[in-house]
């Protein structure tokens, strides 16, 4: 599993969810189609008289999630960029994209503008499995961000984060460790250990 195989499941699902936030700071969710996936890139398209077409060229940043029928689960964030040769780019999405002729019949096509993730952080989720899996990739020039909770050398090795873990992911040791992997960043282990070991990543 790697960052391409998340964009092209991504394109597997096809119908994901966007989220932006206008200008009021507000947040929108729709559900959006992913048109086409190649090396690190995601493509999209709107028409520019929709709110979503606003949003996206006041503040380019958006959050797409996606769920499939296995129960595995897509969260990507980055910068979206209009692309140029809007034409060539709506007609290779309509030709990659049949049923779009029928929401946009004839020229009416042009309407619309071809947007692109060409930088970005994703993570996969696989609650189809026990314990679960997770891993967090990055593309183009974002970098992954450490989420969750790690254990510190302050551990007293009493268990009681191994106890509470609802996806038993932490091994025993000096100090005990989190197998991130498997890890639903839930923060019980943190809020329940006696001595204050455990650091949020997002602080360190």
């Amino acid at each position: 599993m790697n960052a391409q195989d998340c964009l092209q499941m991504l394109r597997e699902i096809k119908d994901v969810s966007f989220a932006t936030v206008d200008e009021k700071g507000m947040p929108h969710n729709r559900i959006i189609d992913v048109m086409i996936v190649e090396e690190d890139r995601l493509v999209f398209c709107t028409g520019r008289g929709k709110d979503f077409y606003h949003q996206l060229i006041g503040n380019p940043h958006v959050a797409i999630s996606a769920l499939n029928k296995n129960w595995q689960m897509i969260r990507l964030t980055g910068a979206v960029r209009k692309l140029d040769d809007q034409k060539k780019w709506i007609d290779r999405i309509f030709e990659e994209n049949p049923s779009m002729n029928d929401v946009y019949p004839g020229e009416s096509r042009y309407i619309l503008d071809p947007f692109a993730i060409e930088s970005g952080a994703v993570e996969f989720f696989d609650l189809g499995t026990s314990p679960i899996h997770r891993e967090s990739f990055s593309f183009g020039e974002s970098k992954v961000q450490a989420k969750g909770f790690r254990i510190t050398d302050a551990c007293i090795g009493c268990g009681t984060c191994q106890r509470n873990c609802p996806q038993q992911a932490i091994d025993a040791g000096m100090p005990y460790v989190i197998r991130q992997d498997s890890c639903l960043h839930c923060g019980l282990c943190y809020e329940n250990c006696p001595v204050q070991a455990i650091i949020n990543r997002n602080e360190e």
